[in-house]
């Protein structure tokens, strides 16, 4: 009798997460329940201009993943140098990445096939947010609580708070 060893799937879902929105929880949700583990992996880096530095990210994202259903599940870890290199180290099996709309579709390829190139044995996986979350980015939420509109349901409410909070000091300085 021959006894089969379960591949135990494991999915890094990388992002700057600056800040996390709704759209991101949707994705870590949908993703953590495909997979077995999954690690939502702040970047320390960005090339992008970053409202919240990286501890405040790192820390709203562990405060809202610890409300996710399957949080038993989703380790949030700091993303250190490149995505390929944390593959290894995690042994994880996919990259985790959300398509919105086609125009993500060309810069998605292209890290999809670096991805591949520096880390082979990984497959990248595409999920699409659901419906109501289609047009949310974390740049549009900063557009919109810069200029005094309300994010409100488009951020959990600790995002929505610290919003509010960093524009009202970045006013006042």
């Amino acid at each position: 009798m021959t006894v089969s060893k379960r591949r135990i799937n494991r999915a890094i879902y990388p992002g700057t997460f600056d800040p996390v929105t709704n759209g991101h929880l949707s994705l870590v949700n949908r993703a953590s329940t495909i997979f077995d583990e999954l690690f939502v992996a702040v970047a320390r880096q960005t090339p992008k201009d970053a409202l919240f530095d990286f501890e405040e990210r790192f820390s709203l994202m562990k405060k809202v993943v610890s409300q996710c259903g399957n949080h038993s599940r989703i380790r949030v870890i700091p993303l250190v140098g490149l995505t390929a290199a944390m593959v290894r180290e995690l042994k994880v099996n996919a990259i985790v990445r959300g398509l919105r709309a086609v125009s993500d579709f060309e810069y998605e390829f292209q890290m999809a096939l670096m991805n591949r190139k520096l880390a082979r044995e990984v497959e990248t996986v595409y999920l699409m947010p659901a419906l109501s979350w289609v047009y949310l980015s974390s740049s549009i939420v900063k557009e919109v609580a810069l200029n005094g509109g309300e994010v409100k349901g488009l951020v959990p409410a600790v995002v929505r708070k610290a919003l509010i909070d960093k524009y009202k000091k970045l006013r006042n300085v």
